[in-house]
């Protein structure tokens, strides 16, 4: 019969049995939980890691597209659009100044024009007149034709001449004050806009450049931060390798106690003692770990998120392309005030044909006013040398020669007032149409292209740009929602301990009465070797060896044994 110090007071083999098996079984349900929570803890953690690597992938390669040759070919068309731009506008300055000075051209040349229209009227009337005395005086051999005929045919075919000279200069009038009310709305709608453009684009560019350089440089840090948390998860995830082994370390416990049941009933108190110890300190280690976890969760939480708010604060969001999005709205906006401003000037361009065409067509009727004016210096000294002839009979001839040769000089005057201001006219009109104010239109539509060029560049660029943004939006939610469950899961530690000292007590029932000394025997020791080359852990057999007061060099757990504990208790 077992000496009764060393078996529990009043329980016979099957109730001891039932109490171990009971108790065993009170293992068996925190054991289950440890295990859940963890491999929930373990997943998340794995699905943040998984989800980080794929940010720093997508972060390191920012710098390769901020440092693109697209987005380096865009800023170069974006500088050369600013530059133009302020070339263009240089260019419009002269051209206004052309159209201005044409039109003063033009509009001095109205006098002379008016005059020489009065002349030639004036002519008229005196060939009347002309004809009038000459008949009074003419005898019946006189040849008067000079007065009766010859004023009258130049003052009618200067009459046409003059009227076809002042039509086409008022179809030109008419086309320079359509010109000059081009250009009036064409600066109404775009006063300084070039100018304008230049600068916000340059102040745009420079932008742009320094946000790159702040992207490069945040893109390298987010990368290495983004590294360096991932590997705080997958160091978090190792550290939390504790709840699998409190899992091993429970089912020892939780199989040492089943085993229990069927062998010597001395043998139960002190090896439910050192079961109940290494429960405890099983226990104690999981509270100390996952405590220590979820301190390293709440940082790399912090950390993770600081991260990810730091990256969208440098970058900007996906709809602004990490900061290229108001560039690239300038831009559009730009080829759509440029495409606006080739529109208009296009038409101004047409004007401007106009006008030198016009021009042109006028000068061609100079050498026509030219004979007019020959015609009537010829005829004056005609009418002059036969009123001198007639002596006396002549001398109410010699008054219309007088006014003849008066008109004479006021044609002359006006003629070559008229033409040397049309001359300038075709003068200004060549200098409009030339280089390089010519060129303007060309110059705006070639601006529009590259402006275009541009935008579809940066357009590429922010649409990647927006995509790696818009990933790191859908992402960070996720990652904040794993890391809070995962802080949620270890937060109930305190409930897998509670479970577990509720287990306690009931070994710890077992163990009453166990000595302090540990059991002696062949059987006890065989079974307390056997329990101490089952253990996995090195804390296990440090407590199995602290309990037996024996330090020993035993090989790891070899699995397979042919020993067991129901070997030795059997």
């Amino acid at each position: 019969m077992a000496n009764p110090a060393l078996a529990p007071a009043q329980d016979d083999r099957a109730a001891l049995a039932g109490r171990l098996l009971s108790a065993a079984d009170g293992l068996a349900a925190p054991r289950t939980a440890i295990d859940g929570a963890f491999v929930s803890i373990g997943d998340r953690l794995s699905s943040c890691a998984t989800i980080l690597g794929r940010l720093t992938q997508t972060f390191e390669a920012l710098p390769a597209e901020l440092e693109s040759a697209e987005l380096s070919e865009a800023t170069e068309r974006l500088a050369i659009v600013g530059h133009r731009a302020l070339a263009i506008s240089v260019e419009l300055a002269a051209e206004q100044e052309a159209i201005t000075r044409m039109a003063q051209v033009v509009a001095a040349a109205g006098h002379p024009i008016a005059e020489l229209r009065r002349t030639v009227k004036m002519t008229g009337i005196v060939a009347i007149n002309a004809r009038v005395v000459a008949a009074s005086v003419a005898g019946e051999h006189d040849d008067f034709s000079v007065f009766t005929t010859d004023i009258a045919e130049l003052s009618g075919s200067a009459t046409a001449t003059v009227a076809d000279f002042a039509r086409v200069y008022d179809t030109l009038c008419r086309a320079v004050t359509e010109a000059t009310m081009a250009r009036s709305r064409f600066e109404a709608a775009h006063c300084h806009t070039l100018t304008a453009l230049a600068q916000d684009l340059e102040r745009g560019l420079g932008l742009v450049n320094a946000q790159r350089a702040r992207s490069l440089e945040a893109s390298a840090d987010t990368g290495r931060t983004s590294r360096a948390i991932a590997a705080q998860v997958a160091a978090l995830v190792m550290a939390l390798q504790v709840g699998d082994a409190t899992r091993q370390r429970v089912e020892h416990v939780e199989a040492v106690l089943r085993g229990l049941g069927g062998g010597d009933v001395a043998l139960v108190p002190p090896i439910a003692e050192l079961q109940r110890r290494q429960l405890v300190a099983a226990r104690e280690t999981l509270v100390e770990e996952m405590s220590a976890g979820a301190a390293a969760l709440s940082r790399l939480c912090r950390d993770t998120a600081a991260m990810l708010e730091h990256a969208r604060a440098v970058h900007g969001t996906e709809e602004d392309g990490a900061g290229l999005g108001p560039l690239h709205s300038a831009l559009r906006e730009a080829v759509a005030l440029l495409a606006d401003c080739e529109a208009e000037r296009d038409k101004l361009a047409q004007v401007a044909g106009a006008v030198a065409d016009t021009v042109r067509i006028l000068l061609g009727h100079v050498e026509a006013v030219q004979e007019v004016e020959y015609k009537m210096r010829l005829l004056s000294l005609n009418a002059a040398v036969k009123c001198a002839q007639l002596g006396a009979r002549g001398r109410a001839l010699d008054v219309i020669s007088q006014q003849l040769r008066a008109l004479t000089g006021e044609t002359v005057v006006s003629a070559h007032g008229a033409v040397e201001q049309l001359t300038r006219a075709a003068d200004v009109a060549t200098t409009f149409t030339g280089s390089p104010i010519g060129a303007t239109a060309d110059g705006v539509g070639a601006l529009e292209r590259e402006a275009t060029a541009a935008l579809s560049l940066f357009s590429a660029v922010s649409d990647r740009l927006g995509q790696a943004l818009g990933e790191l939006r859908r992402d960070t939610p996720i990652v904040a929602r794993q890391l809070a469950d995962a802080m949620d899961d270890l937060g109930r530690h305190s409930t897998l301990s509670e479970a577990l000292s509720d287990a306690e007590i009931a070994v710890a029932e077992l163990a009453a009465g166990a000595p302090s000394t540990p059991p002696a025997g062949e059987a006890a020791g065989n079974l307390l070797s056997d329990l101490r080359r089952r253990y996995t852990m090195d804390q296990e057999r440090r407590i199995h060896d602290a309990f037996t007061g024996v330090a020993q060099a035993q090989p790891h757990p070899v699995h397979g044994s042919p020993d067991s504990v129901d070997d030795l208790l059997f």
